[in-house]
């Protein structure tokens, strides 16, 4: 085991809480930041990837836009303006904008829960079914004109689609592409092929509709965090209000069964909460008078009653939607090569079929352009990328939700994709690794009841754990009138006035720096030096539980293939090699100020393969330098945090270094999902491509390269909901 040692730091003070990040590693935490200042506008009818680049590319050079993304996976619009007093009147353009580029598509302002038309429904789809009865009489008949009468009303939507965007120069679009192949068969006297493909992809699409919007449905139904409605006290008398009309101070009634619409503290009764949805914990969790409850919980006996400690839009649930709605608009590398490689693949393919049609009978004897026309047409159909750029944002998005549901939130695709690469896991020990939960176990002194006291005083005004041990061994009452000049040294002690006695209390580098003479003594816990007016009193042996899953996790980390497991901390060597022997971790750094945590780490990534990724998982408040710097940072146990929740990239919302694991195991799974789509999708693409050239493969093959195989992707891309 490799050890590394630094000067000795026994006794841990961070209090760093900003977010901040000046490394040139791989990291995009500003994105995150610009989507805070974005507005949301939810889209509807869209179930078309390209479609969804479209209006995007459009929006994003509309005036009074700054900047604009369009999610597919959620059908959400994030859109930064340049003049706010204008914001109103930008958000109406490109509704109307929108809304024109597309039919079927909506633009609403607000997120609505009202149901939407089904895209099976007789009702939107008339015109589809008519053209089917036409065709089945043409069929039997051999009406030419009852084929053209089928064709017009099955594929009206294309060929008005197709029209329209020829007049903005879309050549390349799958509606345009279609037409000219139909209206091609229709050329080779092959009316019955012409009108039953057409039929065939249109229903194709309206089944890859209703499986694209099935697919939102059940990934946002893992999400299903927020209360319809919030039950409130009102001069006496209950009232049902929505939750974003409570105030803060507001008394809330809560019965069996219901969902906890808000965070509060509890006034009135006892019960035990649900917190699965928030956590992943399948354990029922026990609260009284005094507890505080987040939203998203679920009551599960009895009347509660709560004091609203925050408004709706501050509040758990309302922060953890958010963080994954926001999610999916950080795209993964992979979901960026496939919009890159579509806009490549689709034109490649058009000018292959322009070639096929023409230069085989040009310049090979025998060769006949009724034929060759027919296989360019096939082509054209097999063209349009779909599969790919619907089912890999839909995959991510689910894995996303998945992760979610089992208390994870993961804050983009991007990192979703990087945790498949981890080879490198650096922990932080208190409260990762450990409970964080200190006690003390020894004291030595002459008079051991006045070094506790004067060790408690001293203590008074710092939340460190360490410090709460201390106070909590002390037991009384401190009166903080007797208390001046409080100063505090991070990772190092304290320094404070006692009536008139100067008190210190820290490591043995802080006593030495302040020229106290005291000697080093060796434990497995953390030492605390205690000092009056500049005289050794003696010491404190504090120590820290270790979690029972942390074991398990370190195992099943390697399982996954993390290959080097680190533990960074500021306690003492001894303590650190106890508990590195009995969680078998590779390496340990010990005595480390935060500044030299985020060294160490740098140091880490320098030795780190170009397809590896380093993962730092800490408190979330006291690493936050550390959490930014690494390729994905990690907060434990942040669900009720905001610190946490914005300094890392990945928030474990339970107190399980265990979660970790899953989440590498659900990233990869996710990724071998994608990746069979990917090769599914271009080998039938190809493999019909290649049947085309020798004359096997016809339009109805094509069709079903197109969206056929997409269909077949999406619901490749669902598995990802399964994943344990």
């Amino acid at each position: 085991m490799e050890k590394h040692l630094h000067q000795e730091c026994s006794h841990e003070h961070h209090h760093e809480h900003h977010h901040t990040c000046s490394c040139e590693h791989s990291h995009e935490h500003k994105e995150i930041q610009v989507h805070k200042k974005m507005e949301k506008l939810y889209i509807t009818g869209l179930d078309c990837a390209n479609c969804a680049a479209k209006i995007e590319e459009h929006v994003k050079h509309m005036e009074n836009v700054k900047e604009a993304v369009l999610d597919f996976s959620q059908g959400i619009l994030f859109v930064e303006v340049k003049d706010v007093s204008h914001k109103e009147e930008t958000f109406q353009n490109i509704k109307e904008a929108a809304e024109k580029m597309e039919d079927g598509v909506s633009v609403q302002f607000e997120k609505t829960d009202g149901k939407e038309e089904s895209v099976l429904s007789i009702q939107k789809n008339w015109k589809l079914f008519l053209g089917i009865i036409l065709f089945v009489i043409a069929a039997f008949t051999k009406i030419e004109w009852l084929f053209i009468l089928s064709y017009l009303f099955a594929g009206c939507r294309v060929l008005y689609t197709a029209v329209k965007n020829i007049g903005r120069k879309e050549l390349f679009d799958e509606n345009f592409l279609m037409s000219i192949a139909t209206l091609g068969a229709f050329y080779l006297r092959d009316y019955e092929e012409a009108v039953a493909v057409m039929i065939f992809y249109e229903v194709g699409e309206m089944l890859q509709s209703y499986a694209v919007n099935s697919s939102r449905k059940s990934i946002s139904s893992l999400m299903n965090l927020k209360s319809e409605y919030a039950c409130i006290e009102d001069n006496g008398k209950e009232i049902t209000v929505k939750p974003e009309e409570v105030k803060v101070g507001s008394k809330m009634l809560v019965k069996a069964g219901e969902r906890v619409a808000l965070d509060g503290v509890v006034v009135e009764g006892s019960t035990s909460l649900d917190t699965s949805a928030l956590t992943g914990e399948s354990l029922p969790q026990e609260v009284h008078a005094g507890d505080e409850v987040l939203a998203g919980s679920v009551n599960l006996r009895g009347l509660l009653v709560l004091e609203v400690t925050h408004e709706y839009k501050d509040s758990t649930v309302s922060r953890i939607l958010e963080l994954v709605e926001n999610a999916s608009s950080k795209k993964a590398p992979m979901e960026k090569f496939i919009s890159r490689f579509a806009k490549i693949y689709t034109p490649i393919v058009v000018f292959l079929a322009l070639a096929l049609a023409i230069v085989p009978p040009l310049f090979i004897e025998g060769v006949e352009f009724h034929a060759m026309l027919e296989s360019a047409l096939t082509f054209l159909v097999v063209s349009c990328p779909c599969a790919l750029v619907i089912s890999i944002p839909l995959g991510l998005f689910a894995g996303i939700g998945a992760a979610g549901k089992n208390g994870v939130l993961i804050k983009g695709g991007n990192y979703l994709e990087a945790l498949q690469k981890v080879d490198c896991v650096v922990f932080d020990k208190t409260g990762t690794l450990t409970k964080g939960s200190f006690q003390v176990v020894e004291i030595h002194a002459e008079d051991k009841e006045e070094l506790l006291q004067l060790a408690a005083y001293a203590e008074a005004y710092s939340n460190h754990p360490i410090a709460q041990s201390i106070r909590n061994a002390y037991g009384k009452q401190i009166d903080t009138k007797r208390l001046s000049k409080y100063e505090e040294f991070a990772g190092n002690g304290v320094c404070v006035y006692f009536d008139e006695d100067e008190l210190m209390i820290g490591n043995h580098r802080f006593m030495e720096t302040n020229n106290i003479n005291c000697p080093v003594f060796d434990h497995t816990g953390t030492i605390v030096y205690v000092s009056k007016n500049k005289v050794y009193l003696g010491y404190l042996v504090i120590d820290d539980e270790v979690k029972e899953t942390s074991k398990e996790a370190i195992a099943q980390l390697k399982k996954q293939g993390v290959s080097r497991i680190v533990m960074l901390s500021g306690d003492h060597q001894k303590a650190g090699e106890a508990l590195a022997s009995k969680l078998e971790l590779d390496e340990i750094y010990m005595q480390m100020l935060p500044d030299d945590k985020v060294k160490k780490v740098e140091e880490l990534l320098e030795e780190e393969t170009e397809n590896g990724k380093l993962v730092f998982v800490g408190d979330g408040i006291n690493d936050a330098p550390v959490l930014a710097r690494a390729d994905i940072g990690v907060a434990m146990g942040g669900i009720g945090s905001d610190a946490a929740i914005e300094a890392a990239d990945i928030v474990l919302m339970k107190d399980d270094p265990n979660a970790l694991a899953y989440a590498i195991h659900l990233a990869k799974e996710t990724m071998k999902i994608l990746n069979q789509n990917i090769a599914f999708s271009l080998g039938i693409k190809v493999l019909i491509m290649i049947l085309a050239v020798a004359g096997y493969a016809n339009m109805w093959m094509g069709v079903f390269a197109d969206v056929g195989v997409a269909l077949l992707a999406v619901l490749n891309s669902m598995r990802v909901l399964k994943i344990k």
